[in-house]
């Protein structure tokens, strides 16, 4: 988040038995029993996740319901949030909604973004942003790959840091959110365009 604004196969059962067994599955109870998940609430874990805004069709489809029942719940969380006094809300931005916290909280928050660009960059951190450099536009996926961990987490850095922004999304399955590097990233290593990137063949070790 910015300042301005405080990504098996199974084998199926008979046709009959099948539907029958996802309408178990998929039924989410309209109040919390024993803690379990309901339908409210998982519609405030994906906004929770989410980085960035989901319409109310989009959220329908992912949470199986309608976009009339989406716009409700909304209603119900932000007046939950109100009541107990919390520091977010789910805010309309771009056509769709969004968890942001409340601007009375800019001032901490953006002491928290300085910091954070303040710090140094990781090892992890200097591993991955040399993949996106080289590699850009490239997929989170394609990253991990590479790294042979989870970079979800380096990369929400790095985009915090703002040395990588998203691109665009890649032409593939579920249309992934594709990674490059900012002028920012140029300024901080002194390049003045990415052609001016060290040859890899320079960065590799010379033979004992």
């Amino acid at each position: 988040m910015t300042e301005e604004q405080l990504e098996q196969t199974e084998t199926p059962l008979p046709k009959a038995e099948a539907s029958e067994d996802v309408e178990e599955q998929n039924e989410l109870p309209e109040q919390g029993q024993g803690g379990e998940p309901t339908v409210e609430t998982v519609v405030e874990a994906v906004l929770f996740a989410s980085d960035e805004s989901l319409t109310d069709n989009r959220l329908a489809k992912i949470v199986e319901t309608s976009g009339k029942q989406v716009r409700q719940y909304i209603k119900n969380l932000n007046e939950k949030y109100q009541a107990n006094n919390n520091a977010f809300r789910i805010e309309k931005i771009a056509g769709g909604y969004q968890m942001l916290t409340l601007g009375t909280y800019n001032y901490w928050l953006k002491k928290l973004l300085r910091a954070r660009s303040d710090s140094k960059l990781s090892p992890a951190a200097l591993e991955t942003l040399a993949i996106i450099a080289y590699k850009q536009p490239v997929i989170r996926a394609d990253i991990e790959v590479i790294r042979g961990v989870a970079a979800g987490e380096v990369i929400r850095t790095l985009c915090y840091k703002g040395l990588v922004k998203i691109v665009g999304r890649a032409e593939i399955l579920g249309r992934p959110m594709l990674y490059g590097t900012t002028k920012k990233f140029l300024e901080v290593f002194g390049l003045n365009t990415l052609k001016d990137l060290p040859k890899i063949e320079e960065l590799k070790k010379p033979p004992a």
